[in-house]
């Protein structure tokens, strides 16, 4: 992607979340569900690097800090206006945050992540993970090979992110469905299809766990 291609994103990730961002976690808790179960698939140590792809206002890496061992945590967004919501949400959490500290928040793209430039990382991260972000990254492609490129060997890629509702009552999701395209989120099988591919090429262990009868999907992919 070109410079502007960049600006542009960031850009449009910016208007999206300009005002939204002040509501963001209170209005997500009722439709973002699953999150608080992929959470608890995070192994954390004090010599482990964990790192958020779509961190928006920082809940999740917030829940992981108050472990007793969270090791470092990092946050990558989009959105500048976004990281401003998450290092205001850190501090009034009382975690340390900054660039050596127990979280790290950067702003830049999913597909241009890089540890050692970003994060000033000379190993790779334990765990990676999208929390209902890798479906709505418009490169996503570019986003599950950067988030391979940066993950040790044995390291953990975890997703949760919209299913197809089919164990859902029809007309519950059709509904369903209706609202939340008011909130720009649905259901891509082609990104399904590309992390599942990733356990049959053989680069990677991977498995699907549904979550309130395929409303949503836990990808849990280890690499090889």
């Amino acid at each position: 992607m070109s410079e502007s291609g960049t600006a542009d994103q960031a850009l449009a990730m910016d208007r999206m979340y300009r005002l939204t961002r002040h509501v963001y976690d209170l209005t997500r808790a009722y439709y973002l569900l699953g999150r608080d179960r992929m959470l608890a698939k995070v192994a954390t140590n004090a010599g482990t690097a964990t790192l958020e792809v779509g961190c928006g206002t920082a809940r999740n890496l917030i829940k992981l800090a108050r472990r007793p061992e969270p090791g470092l945590l990092c946050g990558l967004d989009a959105s500048q206006e976004m990281l401003d919501t998450a290092a205001t949400s850190i501090a009034r959490a009382g975690v340390p945050a900054g660039g050596h500290e127990r979280i790290r928040l950067r702003q830049g793209l999913a597909e241009r992540l890089d540890a050692k430039t970003m994060f000033e990382r000379d190993k790779p991260f334990d765990t990676i993970f999208f929390s209902y972000c890798l479906s709505m990254v418009p490169t996503w492609p570019g986003a599950i090979e950067a988030a391979m490129d940066n993950l040790t060997i044995g390291g953990h890629l975890l997703i949760v992110d919209f299913w197809d509702q089919k164990e859902l009552p029809a007309l519950f999701a059709a509904g369903l469905k209706k609202w939340l395209k008011l909130f720009h989120v649905h259901y891509r099988p082609e990104v399904h299809a590309a992390l599942a591919a990733l356990g049959t090429s053989g680069r990677a262990d991977v498995t699907f766990e549904s979550v309130a009868k395929r409303y949503a999907y836990i990808a849990s992919i280890r690499k090889r």
